[in-house]
Formats: C-alpha cells, structure tokens, sequence
C-alpha cells in the first residue's frame, strides 16, 4: 500500500504541476492577454481558499481515500472537457475559468485529506522517511511538468497537453482511490468511535422480531455512523485542535510569512535576472540550483540525527532570508544562484519534518481540519505576495521590500522556536 500511495501522490502532483502551463497556453491560443490569464488561475485560487475549511471537516469524517478518489476524479473531467474543447478548436475563456472554478473546488477538497491518508496507511516509524520520498517525487514532478507540457503543446497543441493531464489524474484517482486502510467512525466531538463488538456488552439497535421471535440487530452502516456533529460543531472543535498547540500556529504564521516572500521573489527575481544578471539564462540557473538544494535537502531530512525537529523546519524556514538579501544587495549571480540554493534546501529539510511532526502530534480524527488551517495560510500568501510585488517595487524600488522581507521571514521564523515542543525526536 505505501508503494500504491507513492505512486499515486507522484501522478498527482504532476498532473497538478502540468495545469498553469497547459491553461497559460491555452489561454494565448485563444488570443487572451494577461487579463484573461489571470481571471483563468484566479478562478481556481478563489473556491479553493474559500472551500478548504469544508474539505478539512470532511476529510476528518470521510474515508480519505474515498476524498481523494473524488477530488482527481473530478479534476480529470474538467481537464478533459478542456481538452475536448480545444481540440474541437472551441476556445472559450469564459469555459477555462468555469472549468478551473472546477478544479479549485476539487483541490479543497482532496488537499486536506492527503495527510490523512498518509497517516491511515504508513505506520508511525516510517513516516518521516515515507514522507521525504513524496517530496522528492513532488519536486520532480513540479520541474518536469512545464517541460512536459510546453513539449505537448508545441508538437500537438494545448488540447493534447489537456487531455495528457487528464489521463495523469485518471491513474492517480484510480491509484489512491485504491489504497486500503482502516477508518474507524466518528463519534460525537470528533473523537473516533470504535462500533460495537460482539461481545462487548455493548447492545446494538434493533430492527424488530424476526421468524420465531429472535431479535434481529440492525446493521451498523459507517456512513451513518460518520455523520457525527453538525458542520459548525466540527469546524470550532477543529480550531480549539489547534489553539491548543501554540507552537502549530507560530509556526504556520511564520510559513505563511515565508510563502509571501517567495512570492515577492519569484516576481522580482526573473527582472533582476534578466535586467542585471545577463537575461532569462541567468533565472534558469537561479531556478535549478533551488530544484537541487530542494531535493538534496528532501534526501537529507530522514537520514539526519534530528533531536527537535521544529527547530530545523523553522531554521529551514529562516533560510529565506538569503535570497532576499542577495536580491537587495545586487548580489552577483553565482551568489544569487547559491542563496537561492541554499533556501530552498532549507524548504526540503522542511517539508518532510513538517509532515510528520503535525501527523504525530495532532490527533488524527482533527488532522484535516488542522491540516486545512495550514494549507489556507501557504495557499493565500503566495498569490498575495505575487500580486503585490510590482506595486511595492514601483514605490520603493526592489532593495528596501526585499531588505525588509528578508527581516520578516528570519524573525517570524526563528521567534516561533520559542514555542517548539522540548521533547526531542530522531527524524
């Protein structure tokens, strides 16, 4: 089952990673400028930011692999609705922003159930490695996808790379749709509710007399079972999972600080690059050495004697700091290239510590909830960051926000260490 859900993670986060380039180009086949563009990808940010606290409820009160099952299911009928369109020579924007409401929606869906379905199916010992390998598979595939969907479009046109997306969402729906593990039923306040053993001295409820006036118990159905306290109970009980661990909201601020600032560089970098580094060679360089300290750092985190692990995660966090002060400094781009290295090591030591710290210390039957609070600060910040950067720029010039950031990203980070668990662990 682990090596089913590798797979399956890995053909999902490709397909993810192939839709902005397929949508960016089919969107330009159609005629559409920067407006059109941006309406397309900001349809599917839109559901997604505000449907993440509902897919967090359900993930925690439905089987996960039967969410994510849904969410690439779903994903992979509006990728091949655009790519039917398209290759019917149908460009409509007004159907790419619809169809990528569609898929935003599903996203919200399925994201906050991923870590449950981790955690339902690896056994405690072995996540952290288990969880470094999705990283690795992830960060590949977010490099191989524009490559891949650039190569489609160009020999066979946008419709093809539509349809290929399609197909990816297809095997991963049908790979982690078929992951098996154990979920017990919800009980009132969220807490797992074993169902009633024979044998246990627990009555079960009755249907009524059958033939000879034996008493014949009803079946327990886990659907109603799972139904548990309204919607409104379960999202308060969610958030007192999470005022309860001062250290899981320090630290997700301090992400979400970190995901603003990669924002505000992956905006300036590229006109930096170009205007003073020697053109859009020098970003492509810039970029690669992040892949590599991304997936050097993803292959480091499980193999390191790691005591406090959200020392290193925040610590990894802090890294930021260095790619925002070469970019206010004018660094020279092997140093430009190396900051930028050196950060995004930082992200793959982080991300596979993450992981598995929250897993551990949250409980599971409130994961999704807690999981959805997290992933509704990474996912908001970086658009935000991105959409802000060139304003900020035209007022204040590159070097004071990039100064600035550089100092906000270290701070936030390293002060949520104050609220770390003391109890130490080997990664």
């Amino acid at each position: 089952m682990v090596m089913r859900l590798l797979i399956g993670r890995c053909l999902s986060a490709l397909g993810t990673a192939l839709i902005p380039t397929t949508l960016t180009l089919a969107v330009l086949r159609a005629g559409g400028g920067e407006g059109e563009l941006g309406l397309v990808l900001a349809a599917e940010l839109v559901p997604l930011l505000v449907l993440l606290p509902v897919g967090g409820v359900l993930a925690d009160r439905v089987r996960p692999a039967r969410v994510v099952l849904l969410a690439d299911l779903t994903r992979c009928l509006s990728q091949a609705v655009i790519a039917g369109e398209l290759l019917l020579g149908v460009y409509r924007v007004a159907d790419l922003v619809l169809l990528s409401a569609v898929a935003g929606v599903a996203i919200a869906f399925g994201s906050p159930a991923v870590p449950r379905l981790v955690v339902a199916v690896v056994p405690g010992p072995d996540r952290l490695r288990v969880n470094a390998r999705i990283g690795v598979v992830t960060s590949l595939s977010a490099v191989a996808a524009p490559a891949i969907a650039g190569t489609i479009t160009v020999v066979a046109g946008p419709g093809w790379a539509a349809g290929v997306t399609a197909a990816v969402f297809a095997c991963s729906a049908l790979t982690l749709g078929g992951v098996r593990a154990p979920v017990p039923a919800v009980g009132s306040g969220g807490v797992r509710a074993p169902v009633p053993a024979v044998g246990s001295g627990v009555r079960a409820p009755v249907l009524g007399l059958g033939s000879g006036g034996v008493r014949r118990p009803l079946p327990v159905r886990r659907e109603l079972v799972a139904r548990g306290p309204a919607f409104g109970r379960e999202l308060v009980e969610g958030w007192r999972e999470i005022s309860r661990r001062p250290w899981f909201v320090a630290c997700v601020v301090g992400h979400g600080v970190w995901h603003f600032m990669a924002g505000l560089f992956l905006a300036l970098g590229p006109v930096v690059a170009v205007r003073d580094l020697g053109g859009e060679a020098s970003w492509a360089l810039i970029v690669q050495c992040g892949t590599v300290g991304m997936v050097l750092g993803v292959f480091l985190a499980p193999r390191l004697p790691v005591r406090r692990p959200l020392v290193v995660v925040q610590i990894g966090a802090a890294c930021y700091v260095f790619p925002m002060t070469a970019l206010a400094a004018g660094a020279p781009l092997p140093v430009m290239a190396g900051a930028y290295g050196v950060a995004l090591f930082g992200l793959g030591l982080l991300s596979p510590l993450w992981e598995t710290v929250v897993a551990d210390e949250v409980p599971e039957s409130a994961l999704g909830r807690v999981r959805s609070f997290d992933q509704l600060i990474s996912f908001a910040s970086r658009p935000f960051g991105l959409a802000v950067a060139a304003p900020l720029a035209g007022v204040a010039g590159i070097a004071a926000p990039a100064v600035v950031g550089g100092v906000l990203v270290a701070a936030a980070n390293l002060i949520a260490i104050a609220w770390a668990p003391g109890r130490g662990r080997r990664g």
